[in-house]
């Protein structure tokens, strides 16, 4: 703390003794900012605000399920309350994305795509045509995701082409950031880091004042990692920890395309378990597992409970613990809400452990078969 202050501070004799009542569960007033920044994450990840439930609030607001939302479309009552419905539709699929099926995800999400799409033709204001727009862009990014998840990256780039497209077309820096966030996301699991790079240059300076610019700063500090350059690993990390030190805490965190603090230190986990700092890797994958998992063992985040298994897989097998590696492993692939690309890269981390320190073991080579069957599938 003494390092990372920028003011004095009491003697080391009172820091510890607070140090012990926070640890006790008194929550400091004056020190949280300073304690984020020791740890290199912002405030509301170790002190969260009461947040509110976003898609339960948000679905009592227009009081419209899906028969009456579609009824108004089809007569062409598009009003106020219309794009409502519509935002509220948009934001409970977009907070879907992290548990729903990917087959059930994508037909609803390019069925409502299609209705958003259609409302263009009717007679709108230029306010309610470019929210129209922008709830299309919001869906054809969305769409986008799930087709990368299930494998099929050339559709996958066309529809966020068109995403790009609406995002410009509507005025919305936030959905031209998502585009090209989706972009370095595609170009990290191809192995194309310096692609991650321009992606996320285009991106920031596109949306430099977003939420999603933070992810962008995470995406560059994935790409220098996996590079093997850990200062600039650090220097694109703070830039995404400043960033999203001074944005709003958001309403809905279950939104796939929201970055909170708790996503913020998943980005963290993939950096530091590339640039081998298990320690620091371990405490964020914990974290990780502790917030995706309900207190009855239900998943709420898969796919980032898979990445961080497999965070902790690749920690015990580098400390020589092989079977817990593989039981992480396994839990990893056995998920069944998941995206191939990104497991298979984070995967391969845990298989190049495996192949170097454990090679002659039936069990490894066992595993190791499972991460090439999951990059061909």
């Amino acid at each position: 703390m003494v390092a990372h202050s920028d003011r004095p501070l009491p003697d080391e004799e009172t820091l510890l003794r607070n140090w012990r009542r926070w640890e006790a569960g008194v929550w400091p007033r004056d020190y949280r900012e300073l304690i984020a920044r020791t740890f290199g994450t912002v405030p509301d990840a170790f002190f969260p605000r009461s947040g509110r439930d976003g898609r339960k609030e948000i679905m009592a607001v227009s009081g419209m399920d899906t028969v009456d939302i579609l009824a108004r479309l089809r007569a062409s009552d598009v009003d106020e309350g219309t794009l409502d419905a519509v935002r509220i539709t948009t934001d409970r699929l977009c907070s879907d994305y992290a548990y729903m099926p990917s087959e059930q995800l994508l037909v609803e999400g390019k069925a409502w795509l299609g209705r958003v799409a259609g409302m263009q033709h009717q007679r709108l204001s230029l306010s309610h045509h470019r929210e129209v727009i922008a709830q299309a862009g919001w869906l054809a990014l969305l769409v986008g995701c799930v087709e990368y998840d299930s494998g099929d990256p050339r559709q996958a780039e066309s529809t966020r082409q068109a995403a790009l497209a609406l995002g410009k077309d509507a005025g919305h820096p936030g959905i031209v950031g998502w585009a090209h966030e989706m972009r370095a996301w595609f170009a990290l699991t191809r192995g194309d880091y310096r692609g991650v790079l321009a992606a996320a240059e285009e991106g920031i300076a596109a949306a430099p004042h977003e939420s999603v610019a933070v992810q962008l700063y995470a995406q560059r500090a994935k790409a220098w990692a996996r590079i093997g350059d850990r200062q600039q690993t650090e220097v694109a990390l703070d830039a995404g920890r400043r960033l999203l030190e001074g944005l709003p805490y958001p309403e809905n965190i279950s939104n796939h395309f929201v970055v909170d603090p708790g996503k913020f230190d998943f980005y963290r986990m993939d950096c530091y378990r590339r640039v081998g700092e298990d320690r620091m890797a371990q405490n964020l994958a914990q974290q990780v597992l502790q917030a995706g998992v309900d207190f009855d063992g239900t998943e709420r985040s898969p796919m980032r409970n898979a990445e961080a298994r497999v965070t902790l897989g690749v920690a015990a097998a580098r400390d020589g613990d092989l079977e817990s590696a593989l039981t992480f492993g396994e839990q990893a692939l056995g998920g069944t809400r998941r995206s191939v690309p990104s497991l298979a890269m984070v995967s391969e981390d845990l298989g190049r452990v495996l192949t170097q320190q454990y090679n002659a073991s039936p069990d490894a080579q066992e595993f190791l078969h499972h991460i090439k069957a999951l990059r061909a599938s």
